[in-house]
């Protein structure tokens, strides 16, 4: 609905709720290993509902895909050498980033002709390589701060920058998904049930999206990243 994969929710779920319910609690790799693989089935999903009514910008898909392939697989493959509190403290960066951003007033970006979107190639480049090597760490694809990115900095209109989103979270869930199973970080059983979640959940969420007002799309993500921001750095600092 908000072209996210679901990472920034899930992340602190897997992390916090099994422990609270008496559950055998993950460790961070093992959460950002499943939160990979679920990713990667959940932008599917979104990417194929959302393939009718010229939403998915292919220009800019394919340079930010291709950058941020490279990015999530040298994050996926680099968090071997991390351990849980340095993962947690990625996760806690990009989400306070992408909160600050989210709040940051657009403007008229939504006037915008979606056959006259235009956006700096170069910038489009270097931030989805940086937002791919973080999201790898951390088992996402990067979305949750790729949409604040293509809204505020690029001035991708809404409805192009969540349908673009997922077409390009779900190239870099290829980099980061590769990392992880290649370093033993993916617990199979867990992940196949959110697989199974994520692909009736997907379509459903963008049918939803399609209808609803633009200003209530923002406001929803902003929320929902804020809150988890919140969350995460109050158990680091604390």
């Amino acid at each position: 609905m908000v072209g996210i994969g679901g990472s920034i929710i899930k992340y602190p779920m897997l992390l916090y709720i099994p422990s609270a319910l008496g559950f055998m609690a993950f460790t961070s790799h093992e959460v950002s290993g499943i939160s990979a693989v679920q990713v990667f089935f959940a932008t599917i999903g979104g990417v194929f509902a959302y393939r009718k009514g010229g939403y998915l910008n292919k220009q800019l898909i394919i340079y930010m895909g291709t950058s941020i392939l490279i990015g999530s697989f040298i994050g996926g493959y680099g968090s071997r050498f991390m351990d849980d509190s340095s993962v947690n403290l990625v996760y806690g960066i990009l989400a306070i980033l992408a909160a600050i951003m989210m709040f940051i007033p657009k403007k008229e970006i939504d006037a915008i002709p979606l056959d006259e979107v235009t956006f700096n190639k170069s910038i489009a480049v270097l931030s989805a390589l940086l937002v791919g090597i973080g999201a790898g760490i951390v088992g996402a694809a990067g979305a949750f701060i790729l949409v604040p990115i293509m809204l505020l900095i690029l001035k991708i209109p809404t409805r192009m920058t969540i349908a673009t989103s997922l077409a390009i979270t779900f190239i870099s869930s290829i980099g980061s998904t590769t990392g992880k199973l290649m370093t033993g970080q993916v617990l199979f059983v867990p992940a196949l049930i959110m697989i199974v979640a994520s692909l009736i959940a997907s379509p459903l969420g963008v049918k939803v999206g399609k209808k609803v007002n633009v200003k209530i799309l923002q406001g929803i993500l902003a929320v929902l990243i804020l809150a988890t921001a919140v969350k995460i750095w109050f158990d680091i600092l604390i």
